[in-house]
C-alpha cells in the first residue's frame, strides 16, 4: 500500500514537469512555423516584384518589332501531351525575351528559318602564339637518374634488334654450360672428355662461321650467334685447362688471348656492340658456371686479365661504355667475392699484381672512352669508372694489407700523386681536359685520406671537416658542383672518423673529443654560411642542422662525462641558454629563420629541463639550480632582444619563431615557480587545498598579467607581443582548465586553518580561474564557438564547482569520508538534491521573469534530473529524515515554480535577441 502511494505521489510530481516540457516544445515549434511562414511570404512578394521589374526592362530593351510572348499551355487531365518541338520553340521564345539572355546587337530570326549555328571551327592545330615580350623560356628537361637510365637500357635491349635470338643465345648458353657440368659431375657421358670438348668446340666454330656468313642478311641474328660461339669456345678452353688439365696454363692463356682478340676484331670490324657484349658476358660467366669451388686464383685472375686486355683493346677503337662497365663490374665484383670468401694473407704476393694491373686497365679505359667521344657530349666523362675504379681498388688493397696503416697511407699518397699527375697532363689536351677536374678531386681526396691513416682519428676528423668546408666555399665561388659534393663527402668522412675514435681526455672541454666535435660543428656552420651568402637557402639548412647537432652532441657528451648526475639538468639548462644566446646574436647580424627557431628551441628546452631538475634534486631552485636559472634569465633575455631587433629591421619571416620563443620563456618561468611551490606545499602539515592553490598560483598570475597587464609579460618584445598574445593566453587557460578539473577531485583541506565554504584556498583559486575565463570569453582571445557558447560553458562550470563545494561541506562539516563511497551517504544525497533543486527553481523563475527561454529550459532540465535522482537514488533513503526531506523540498520547490513560472516565456528578451544561440 505504501509503495502504491509513493508511486502515485511520484507520478503527480512528474506530470507538471512533463507538461511544462511539452508546452515548451510546442511553443518553440509554433514560433518557428510562424517565422518560416512570414519568411516565405516575404520571399514570394520580392520574387514577384523582381519578375515584374525584369519584364518591364525586357520590354523596353526589345526590338521595335514586338515579339509575341509564348506561353506553355498545360493540358487538362486526360488530354494529349503537347508536342515536344512546340515546347522547345516556346522555351526558346521565352528565353529570347529575357534581357540577360539577349545581346544588344542580336537581330530577329525570321519565322521558319533554321536556328543559328556557330561558325565552323578551323581544322588542324591552332597556330602557336608568339612568346610575349619579357616571357621566360621553358625550363630545360630534367636529367634522368641512374635507375631511369638503367631501365631505359634494359628496355632498349629487350625491344630493339633481334630480341628472340638475344635471349635464346643467352639461355641456351647457360643451359649448355649447366648441362655439361652436371653431366661431368654425374659421369653420364662415357665418351672421353677430350672428344666431348672437341665436339663442343667444333659446334661452336661452325656456329661462328654461320653467324659470320649471316652478318649482312640478318645482322642481329648473325652478331648474336657469333658472340655466343666465341663465349662457348672460351668456356671450352677454360674447362680444358682448369677442370680436366688437358692443356697447360700457357696454351690455355694463348688460346684465350686468340679468342678474345678475335672477338675484339669481329666486334670492331662489324661495329657491333651487341657482339662484344655477348662475348664478354659469356667469357666472364664461364668460370662461374664451371667452378668446382677449389680453383686456382692465379688461373682465374689470369683468365680475367686476358678478357680485360681485350676490353682495353676494343676501348682503343670504340667508345662502348656498356662494355667497359660490364668488364669493371665482373672483374672487381668477382674479385671482391673471392677476397671475402677465400683470400688468405699468404696469397698476397700472387694477388697484388693482378689488382694493380686491373687498376691500370680501368684507369686507362675512361681516358680512351673520352678520347673517342665527340667534344661537347654530356657523357664525355664516365663518372662511374673515373671514381669507382680508385675507390674499389683502394678498398680491395686495404683488405689485402689487412689494415696496415702506414702501407695504406703510402698507397693513398701514391694514388694522390698519380691522379695529380694525370690532372696536370690532361689539363691542356683538348676535350680530354674534362677529366682534369675529376682527377684533381681524386688527388685531393687520396691525399686527404692519407691523413687519417697516419694520424689519430680525432685529428683526422678535424682536418676532414675543415677541408670539406673549404671545398664547399671554393665550389660556390667557382660555381662548380664537384667541389661542393667533395666537401660534403669530406664532412661525412669526418663524422665517420670521429665515430671510430675512442680517445677520451681527462680535462673538460680541452680534450680531443670535444675539440673534434667543435671543429666539425664549425665546418657545418661555415658551409651553411657559404650557401646562405650564395643565396642557396635550401642547401644551407641541412649544413646548419648538421653543425648544430655536433655542437649540442659534443657539449652533452662533456656534461655526461664531467658533471655529476644531480647537476646535469642545471648544466644542460646553461647549455640551452648559451646556445639560444649565440643563435640570437648571429640572427641579429644575419637574420635567418633557422637561427630564430634555434633560440625558440633553447627556450622550449628550458621547460623540459625544469621537470628534469625536479627529478634530479627535488625542485628547480636547489643545488646549482639558482645559478643556472640566473644565467638562463640573462642570456635568454639577450636572445629575445636580438630577435626583436631583427624583426624591427625587417625579418618578419621569423615572427612565428619569436612568438614561440617568448611563449616558452613565459611558460618556463611559470613552470619553475610551480615546481618550487609544489615542494614548499608538500609538507604533511599543509592540506591539499593549499598545495593546489600554490601550484596554480603562478599560472593564475601569468594569465592575469596577460589579460590586464600585458606590458609586464611582453618585456622585452612589447612592440610585437600583440601578434601572439591571444595564443599565449589560450595556452595558459588550457593549463588552468586542466588544473581546475583535477581540483574537483580534491577535498580542499585547508589545514592548518579550518575549512570554510568558499573562503578556503582551493575554492578561491577555482573561483579566480573562472573569473579569468569569464574575462577571456568577453574578449577576442578565444575562438568564436567558445565565445558563442560562453553562457552554457560558464553555467556548467559553475554548477560543477557548486556541487563540489557541497560535497566538501558534507565532508568537513558532516564528517562524511571523502571518496567515491560518500555518494552512498543520505546527507550527501539530500544536500545535492536541495542545492540542485534551488538552482533549478532559480533558473525557472529567473527565466520566466526575464523572458529568457534558455535559462528557463535549463532550470526545467535540472529539475527533471533531480526528479530522476529522487526516483532512482533518494528513494533508498526514505526510511530516514534526510531522504524524506529531499522529497519534501523538491515538492515545495516545484509548487513554488508552478506559482511563479508555470510556463516558458514565449520569446527571448530584448537583451538576448541579438545573442547567438
Amino acid at each position: 500500500m505504501e509503495g502504491l502511494i509513493l508511486l502515485a505521489a511520484l507520478l503527480m510530481l512528474a506530470v507538471p514537469v512533463a507538461v511544462v516540457v511539452a508546452l515548451s516544445m510546442i511553443s518553440t515549434l509554433r514560433a518557428r512555423v510562424s517565422t518560416l511562414e512570414s519568411q516565405v511570404e516575404r520571399l514570394q512578394s520580392q520574387s514577384a516584384t523582381a519578375g515584374v521589374e525584369r519584364g518591364t526592362a525586357g520590354a523596353r530593351a526589345a526590338a521595335p518589332t514586338p515579339v509575341p510572348q509564348a506561353t506553355v499551355q498545360v493540358p487538362p487531365a486526360g488530354a494529349a501531351a503537347p508536342d515536344p518541338d512546340h515546347i522547345a520553340d516556346t522555351v526558346f521564345a521565352a528565353r529570347s525575351l529575357a534581357p540577360e539572355q539577349s545581346a544588344p546587337e542580336a537581330t530577329a530570326r525570321p519565322e521558319g528559318a533554321p536556328p543559328l549555328s556557330p561558325p565552323p571551327m578551323p581544322r588542324g592545330p591552332a597556330p602557336a602564339a608568339p612568346p610575349a615580350p619579357g616571357s621566360t623560356q621553358p625550363p630545360s628537361p630534367r636529367r634522368p637518374n641512374p635507375l631511369e637510365l638503367a631501365a631505359r637500357a634494359v628496355r632498349r635491349w629487350l625491344t630493339e634488334g633481334n630480341v628472340p635470338v638475344k635471349v635464346g643465345v643467352l639461355v641456351l648458353f647457360a643451359g649448355v654450360a649447366a648441362l655439361l657440368k652436371h653431366a661431368s659431375d654425374q659421369g653420364w657421358l662415357d665418351t672421353p672428355i677430350q672428344l666431348r670438348l672437341a665436339g663442343i668446340a667444333f659446334a661452336a666454330s661452325a656456329a661462328l662461321a654461320f653467324g659470320w656468313r649471316e652478318r649482312h642478311k640478318r645482322r642481329g641474328f648473325g652478331l648474336a650467334v657469333q658472340g655466343g660461339a666465341i663465349g662457348v669456345l672460351l668456356m671450352v678452353v677454360f674447362a680444358a685447362f682448369k677442370l680436366y688439365a688437358l692443356i697447360p696454363a700457357g696454351v690455355a692463356f694463348g688460346l684465350s688471348v686468340v679468342l678474345v682478340a678475335g672477338l675484339g676484331v669481329l666486334a670492331v670490324r662489324q661495329d657491333a656492340i651487341a657482339l662484344a657484349v655477348f662475348g664478354v658476358l659469356a667469357g666472364f660467366l664461364a668460370p662461374i658456371w664451371l667452378s668446382t669451388g677449389q680453383g686456382n686464383h692465379v688461373a682465374l685472375f689470369g683468365y680475367y686479365l686476358v678478357l680485360n686486355a681485350g676490353i682495353l683493346a676494343i676501348a682503343w677503337r670504340r667508345a662502348w661504355r656498356v662494355l667497359n662497365v660490364l668488364g669493371f663490374a665482373f672483374t672487381f665484383g668477382i674479385g671482391t667475392v673471392w677476397g671475402v670468401l677465400q683470400y688468405r694473407p699468404e696469397q698476397f704476393v700472387t694477388t697484388q699484381p693482378f689488382l694493380a694491373v686491373f687498376f691500370v686497365f680501368y684507369l686507362l679505359v675512361p681516358i680512351l672512352y673520352a678520347r673517342r667521344r665527340a667534344p661537347g657530349r654530356r657523357d664525355l666523362v664516365d663518372g662511374g669508372l673515373v671514381f669507382g675504379t680508385p675507390l674499389v681498388a683502394f678498398s680491395l688493397e686495404a683488405g689485402l694489407l689487412d689494415g696496415a696503416r702506414m702501407p695504406l697511407a703510402a698507397c693513398a699518397l701514391g694514388l694522390g700523386a698519380l691522379y695529380a699527375g694525370l690532372a696536370a697532363l690532361l689539363q691542356r689536351r683538348g676535350h680530354l681536359s674534362a677529366l682534369a677536374a675529376p682527377y684533381a678531386v681524386l688527388a685531393v681526396g687520396f691525399a686527404t685520406l692519407a691523413v687519417p691513416l697516419a694520424l689519430s682519428a680525432h685529428a683526422t676528423a678535424s682536418i676532414f671537416a675543415l677541408e670539406g668546408a673549404a671545398l664547399v666555399w671554393l665550389g660556390l665561388r667557382q660555381q662548380r658542383r664537384l667541389p661542393q659534393v667533395s666537401g660534403l663527402l669530406l664532412q661525412a668522412a669526418a663524422a665517420v672518423a670521429f665515430a671510430v675514435a675512442d680517445a677520451r681526455g681527462a680535462v673538460p672541454v680541452a680534450n680531443p673529443a670535444f675539440i673534434g666535435a667543435l671543429l666539425i660543428a664549425i665546418a657545418g656552420f661555415a658551409s651553411a654560411w657559404s650557401y646562405r651568402r650564395a643565396d642557396v637557402g635550401p642547401r644551407a639548412l641541412p649544413y646548419y642542422l648538421w653543425g648544430l647537432a655536433w655542437w649540442i652532441g659534443g657539449a652533452v657528451g662533456e656534461i655526461s662525462r664531467f658533471v655529476v648526475s644531480e647537476a646535469r639538468p642545471d648544466a644542460l639548462l646553461a647549455l640551452a641558454a648559451v646556445t639560444a644566446a649565440l643563435a640570437g646574436e648571429w640572427h641579429r647580424r644575419a637574420p635567418a629563420r633557422a637561427l630564430a627557431w634555434t633560440v625558440a628551441g633553447g627556450l622550449v628546452a628550458a621547460v623540459l629541463l625544469a621537470v628534469a631538475q625536479t627529478g634530479a634534486h627535488v625542485h628547480p631552485l636547489r643545488g646549482y639550480g639558482p645559478l643556472a636559472w640566473a644565467l638562463f634569465a640573462a642570456l635568454s633575455l639577450r636572445a629575445l632582444q636580438s630577435l626583436g631587433i631583427a624583426v624591427d629591421r625587417g625579418a618578419s619571416g621569423s615572427l612565428p619563431a619569436v612568438a614561440a620563443a617568448h611563449s616558452a620563456w613565459t611558460v618556463a618561468w611559470a613552470l619553475a615557480a610551480t615546481l618550487s611551490l609544489a615542494h614548499v606545499a608538500s609538507t604533511p602539515r599543509i592540506g591539499d587545498g593549499w598545495a593546489w592553490a600554490l601550484v596554480g598560483l603562478p599560472w593564475l598570475v601569468a594569465a592575469t598579467l596577460v589579460l590586464w597587464r600585458p606590458a609586464i609579460v611582453a618585456f622585452p618584445l612589447a612592440r610585437h607581443f600583440d601578434a601572439w598574445r591571444a595564443p599565449l593566453l589560450r595556452g595558459l587557460l588550457a593549463v588552468l582548465a586542466i588544473g581546475w578539473l583535477h581540483a574537483l577531485r580534491l577535498s580542499g583541506d585547508s589545514a592548518p586553518l579550518p575549512w570554510i565554504a568558499v573562503l578556503n584556498p582551493l575554492d578561491l583559486a577555482q573561483l579566480a580561474a573562472l573569473a579569468i575565463v569569464v574575462a577571456a570569453l568577453r574578449g577576442d582571445a578565444l575562438p568564436g564557438p567558445w565565445r558563442e557558447r560562453r553562457a552554457e560553458l560558464l553555467g556548467l562550470a559553475g554548477f560543477a564547482l557548486l556541487s563540489v563545494i557541497v560535497l566538501r561541506a558534507t565532508h568537513h562539516w558532516g564528517g562524511v569520508p571523502w571518496g567515491s563511497a560518500m555518494f552512498g551517504s543520505g546527507l550527501v544525497q539530500t544536500s545535492l538534491t536541495v542545492v540542485w533543486s534551488l538552482l533549478g527553481v532559480l533558473a525557472w523563475v529567473g527565466g520566466a521573469r526575464r523572458g529568457e527561454r534558455r535559462l528557463w529550459l535549463a532550470g526545467a532540465v535540472l529539475m527533471a534530473v533531480v526528479l530522476a535522482k529522487l526516483v532512482l537514488v533518494d528513494r533508498t533513503h526514505l526510511g530516514n529524515l534526510l531522504g524524506i526531506g529531499s522529497f519534501i523540498a523538491y515538492g515545495l520547490l516545484c509548487t513554488a515554480v508552478g506559482y511563479f513560472a508555470p510556463a516558458p516565456p514565449r520569446r527571448e528578451s530584448a537583451s538576448l535577441q541579438g545573442a547567438p544561440a
